[in-house]
This record gives structure tokens, C-alpha cells and sequence, in this order.
């Protein structure tokens, strides 16, 4: 995979093309992001076979299946996918079952781009996978493309990055190495959000944030995730929840149920947040100060849900390092729900 950082640097997407020995590109976007395609297509040229403009979040299949239909019908050889997860997800989708490379200019910090897992979601149920051939051959990264990625979008797209570092901290298969780059993923975005939910123009702060989810992302795509990954999955499937959203207000009770059980995964999160207490209560203060929704609440959630998604999460549990119980994860989730202060149970 080749990866570039640049402001400008999505002029230069046709020579891309070209350096991979590709001819001819769908370009993959969500309805409100067709206006990036569009410029994606002017630099494209005569390389650009079209637009599809449907991709959604959690890829339903039938969605994915509309893509891969347009791909053929228009003679295309890649897809240039232009967006955040919902986008990527959709490009890994037609490369799963059709072998389409895919180049990526992400414009959200969910680092979907560096990894080899795909989603599809079928009768409200997401399943997810590992494949290599769904892995970009490039990835485009352009702060300038970023800029005009409304606060809130960005915020909750950060911390879902944020949450695949956490992971990855206490994961099962960590590597020393992978430690550090989420550590440096975590501490990029604690550095950055804020400034950027005070000015949109910040390009500094925009290029730390892609910074840290080309980390973010790595760690995701190296290890194996957990409990808070499963829980956001079964949330975001079952409930039809917003993905970025959901992963941020269920991040900081997650941390809080397991950070006494993985220390050196505490102490890394205690250096990058900055703190001398509990990561938990630190990434729920920073939380504070971000223009997101702070609770299940706030996305509809009702009380009365929540054993249903108990359940599912208990029927399939991934690793994990404090052992995942019912009554663990009813007091979780109704922090979560009303976004109390974490509390450790």
C-alpha cells in the first residue's frame, strides 16, 4: 500500500492510477459527499467512468450489490472511493466479491482505509471479516478535503479512531510497536480536536488528526478488537445507530469497565491523555468539550432495547480483558445511555 500526505495531493489522483496499471474508476460516495466526487472525477479525466452516490452506513448488501452492479455495467477496473467508513466500507465490498482495487482519499478520521476488515449488513445484522484483497492499493491523504467536515462529524470520527488505539492497547495479539503507534494515535487526536471543533480551517489540526487515524487505523487493521468494538456492532446493526457516534459516547465506559484489568494499556492512555488518573474519566472530560452527542439517549436509544442487545453481545463474546457478564454490561450500558460519569462497577 502507498500512502501520501499532502494538501493539494487528490489533484494527483489520475497519475495514480496510472502508477497502478489502472484504466478506468467508479467513484464511491455518500449523497452528501458528491460534490467531492465530483472534483475526484475532473481530476480523473477520461479515467473516470462515473459516480455512484448511495453508499450508507454499515453497508447494507443490497447497496453493495447496486455498487457492483453500476461497476460492471459501466467497464470499471477500480473504484476510487472519496468519503469516511460508509464510503470505504462500500469499496471493500465490491473488492470482496469481485477483486475491484480500490484507491482511497479518506475525508474522516475512521481509518477503515488501513485495514483488511469489511461489514456488510444483512437483515439488520452486520457481519464482519478479514480478507487482504479488500485492502486499498493507496491511500490519498488530503487535510484540505477536510475542512469543511462539519464539528460534530469530525469529533465523533476522531474518537472512533481513538477507540481502535484503545484497543489495540489491551488487545490480545499487541505488539510492542503497535502499543506505540496507538499510544501516538490516541495523543494526535487529543492534541487536535479540539482545535479543530474551534476552527474547521486549522490545517495543522487537520493534518495531526489524519496523523492519528493513519495510526488509528493501522492498529485496527494488526489486532484483534473487543468488547467495545462488539458492543458499538451489535449498537450500530440492531438499532440502525449512527457508527462514529455511537463508538464515541461508548468508548469512556467501556474504558472504564476494563482499565483496571490492563494496566500497561492504562499507562499508555494515562501519557497520551495526559493524565495523572483514571483514561476513562480523561477521554469522557475531553468528550465534554466536543460538540457530540454525549448519550444512547441522544440517539434514541430507549432503556427497554438494551437487554435484546445484552444478549446478542453475551451470545458471540469477543477476548476481552475484564470478563464480560450480564450484569456488567447492563451497568454499562445504562451509563452510556444517560452519559453519566464513567464509575467503575
Amino acid at each position: 500500500m502507498r500512502v501520501t500526505f499532502e494538501a493539494g495531493a487528490v489533484t494527483k489522483i489520475g497519475a495514480e492510477l496510472d502508477r497502478l496499471g489502472l484504466r478506468r474508476a467508479l467513484v464511491l460516495c455518500t449523497p452528501e459527499q458528491k460534490h467531492l466526487a465530483e472534483q475526484v472525477m475532473e481530476h480523473l479525466g477520461d479515467r473516470g467512468a462515473g459516480i455512484f452516490d448511495q453508499a450508507r452506513m454499515h453497508v447494507p448488501v443490497e447497496t453493495a450489490d447496486q455498487a457492483r452492479d453500476r461497476a460492471l455495467e459501466l467497464g470499471a477496473d477500480s473504484c476510487v472511493v472519496i468519503g469516511g467508513g460508509s464510503s470505504i466500507g462500500l469499496g471493500k465490498a465490491i473488492a470482496l466479491e469481485h477483486g475491484l482495487p480500490i484507491i482511497a482519499i479518506p475525508t474522516t478520521y475512521a481509518g477503515s482505509e488501513m485495514t483488511p476488515i469489511w461489514g456488510l449488513t444483512r437483515e439488520g445484522r452486520k457481519q464482519t471479516g478479514r480478507d487482504p484483497k479488500v485492502l486499498p492499493q493507496a491511500v490519498i491523504y488530503d487535510p484540505q478535503l477536510t475542512t469543511t467536515l462539519p464539528a460534530e462529524i469530525s469529533a465523533a470520527s476522531g474518537l472512533n479512531a481513538v477507540a481502535h488505539a484503545v484497543e489495540a492497547l489491551y488487545a490480545p495479539d499487541a505488539s510492542p510497536i503497535i502499543s506505540l503507534m496507538a499510544e501516538e494515535g490516541v495523543r494526535a487526536f487529543a492534541e487536535s480536536l479540539t482545535a479543530i471543533v474551534a476552527d474547521g480551517n486549522d490545517l495543522d489540526a487537520r493534518s495531526r488528526a489524519l496523523y492519528g487515524a493513519w495510526l488509528c487505523g493501522a492498529c485496527l487493521g494488526a489486532t484483534t478488537m473487543s468488547l467495545h468494538h462488539k458492543l458499538c456492532h451489535v449498537l450500530g446493526g440492531s438499532l440502525d445507530l449512527p457508527h462514529a457516534q455511537t463508538h464515541a459516547i461508548v468508548l469512556p465506559y467501556v474504558l472504564a469497565y476494563n482499565e483496571s484489568h490492563a494496566p500497561a494499556a492504562r499507562a499508555g492512555l494515562q501519557r497520551a491523555l495526559g493524565t495523572d488518573g483514571d483514561p476513562s474519566i480523561a477521554l469522557w472530560e475531553l468528550e465534554q468539550q466536543l460538540k457530540i452527542p454525549h448519550s444512547l439517549e441522544e440517539l434514541g436509544v430507549r432503556e427497554g432495547q438494551l437487554p435484546a442487545v445484552v444478549d446478542e453481545v453475551l451470545s458471540n463474546p469477543y477476548s476481552n480483558p475484564t470478563p464480560v457478564t450480564d450484569d456488567g454490561l447492563r451497568h454499562l450500558l445504562r451509563g452510556a445511555l444517560r452519559g453519566d460519569r464513567p464509575t467503575h462497577r
